[in-house]
């Protein structure tokens, strides 16, 4: 009787036993099991709250990035020099406030969509020591750096009447007085039967004081281009005694190509003295001639600008 008893309760001992140890891996599986479902519920939610914050983050990078973008697409062209902020030109601002500004870019009679107009463009300003001009020398939107000139005080203001005045020169005039983009700027105008850069950027309006002449430049496309225009080639003629210009045409050229949208082999840039004649030979000015072509744009260019209309049906 006892050895049976004493059977039963090896027995239990040994189930006890056996039970204990396979239960042990058991909890860890659980425990992973546990994790894991909690893992697959948690993470799309952190996810989905996390993103908001991540999008944020991406969006105001993009605004920087933006913002810088379009501080650079509206800063100075001029290849040697800073400008302060120039006024824009805004082409939808109203008569009044321009004086008859936006009537005279947009005249009652057809600009008819001929296949090619022609423009001539001229434009001239004193020369003067730099102290009374009060702003340097800047020839399609290049600042031109120079040595003391030979200038010819005609007035008498420095020296006798007539006689010769050794200083550094600027440009006498109401913007920065760039006489090539100003001729390229009459030029487009002349070509499309709109009046001259004078009645349009008036030397009398003070939003104009030391503008850059770039902005009247960019005007001018658009102008341009709302009448279904292109440049077709533009020759410059620059007549200067001194300072010598040839080093800097490379970059005038590369200014006027970019501002205007066209390509190299459109442009061309000439540069001659005035033999010692008149003003310009005594220093005292300096002279530009600007012709140039317009071309009708492709009628793909038109529609993609969003400017197909009944003035186009010509174009092939």
């Amino acid at each position: 009787m006892i050895s049976i008893v004493q059977e039963r309760q090896r027995q239990r001992r040994t189930t006890e036993t056996t039970t204990t140890m396979m239960m042990i891996p058991v909890w860890p599986m659980v425990v992973i099991v546990v994790v894991a479902i909690t893992h697959c519920f948690v993470s799309p939610v952190s996810s989905f709250i996390l993103a908001p914050t991540t999008k944020a983050t991406t969006t105001a990078t993009l605004k920087t990035t933006s913002s810088t973008i379009f501080a650079s697409s509206t800063s100075s062209s001029r290849t040697t020099t800073t400008t302060e902020a120039t006024p824009s030109i805004d082409a939808t601002t109203t008569t009044t406030d321009t004086g008859g500004y936006d009537e005279l870019l947009r005249p009652s009679y057809e600009i008819e969509p001929i296949p090619t107009r022609i423009g001539h463009g001229f434009d001239i300003h004193r020369m003067a020591p730099i102290d009374d001009a009060g702003q340097p020398i800047i020839i399609g939107g290049v600042v031109i750096p120079h040595v003391d000139q030979k200038w010819t005080d005609a007035e008498g203001k420095y020296v006798e009447k007539g006689g010769i005045y050794e200083t550094q020169l600027g440009v006498v005039a109401h913007s920065d007085g760039d006489v090539i983009y100003h001729s390229v700027v009459d030029a487009i105008f002349g070509a499309l039967t709109l009046p001259d850069i004078g009645q349009i950027f008036q030397d009398t309006d003070p939003r104009w004081k030391g503008c850059d002449s770039s902005k009247f430049m960019e005007h001018a496309l658009q102008v341009m281009i709302d009448y279904g225009y292109q440049i077709g080639n533009i020759d410059v003629t620059l007549i200067l005694e001194k300072p010598k210009v040839a080093s800097f045409k490379p970059a005038m050229k590369h200014n006027i190509v970019t501002l205007l949208q066209t390509t190299p082999g459109r442009v061309n840039i000439k540069a001659r003295t005035h033999e010692r004649v008149d003003s310009v030979g005594e220093l005292r000015s300096l002279s530009c001639h600007v012709v140039l072509t317009l071309e009708r744009r492709r009628r793909s260019m038109l529609i993609d600008d969003g400017d197909d209309n009944d003035n186009d049906k010509d174009e092939k």
